[in-house]
């Protein structure tokens, strides 16, 4: 069994969903030497989430920030979480629904997604500054 570890840091993504398929895979070349396995990608915030989908049409990752933001809107009167800007306590909700790590299954040294699967980082906040990730790979 093999196993590759590395904590990478994200340029500051805008507000919205943003396909990382390829930092991740440029941060850990080793997984090359794996032929079955596993790679999971873990971010280490609150306010920004992992997801795979769609990889080729951009618009669903704009249909993703529209409905999210409808889904979980800013000032709701109950919040009470508000002194880190009416984003804030949003990100956090739509970080918890889509959560915090991805696992993906490894084949023949490659990621196996699906033709149009890709990484997401779901950044919720307005100005999330650079975002941490830990990336590890294990498999034979």
């Amino acid at each position: 069994m093999k196993y590759f570890q590395r904590e990478i840091k994200l340029k500051p993504y805008p507000r919205g969903f943003h396909l990382i398929t390829n930092e991740v895979l440029n941060a850990i070349p080793e997984l090359r030497e794996i032929q079955i396995g596993h790679l999971q990608a873990f971010i280490k915030h609150t306010s920004a989430s992992l997801t795979i989908n769609e990889n080729a049409d951009f618009t669903v990752r704009t249909d993703f920030e529209s409905h999210f933001n409808k889904m979980v809107p800013e000032n709701a009167p109950y919040y009470q979480h508000t002194y880190e800007g009416s984003d804030d306590m949003p990100a956090h909700i739509k970080a918890s629904i889509l959560g915090t790590s991805v696992q993906i299954p490894i084949t023949n040294g490659k990621l196996n997604l699906g033709i149009w699967q890709g990484i997401y980082l779901c950044e919720h906040r307005d100005y999330g500054g650079a975002r941490k990730l830990v990336i590890t790979a294990f498999g034979s």
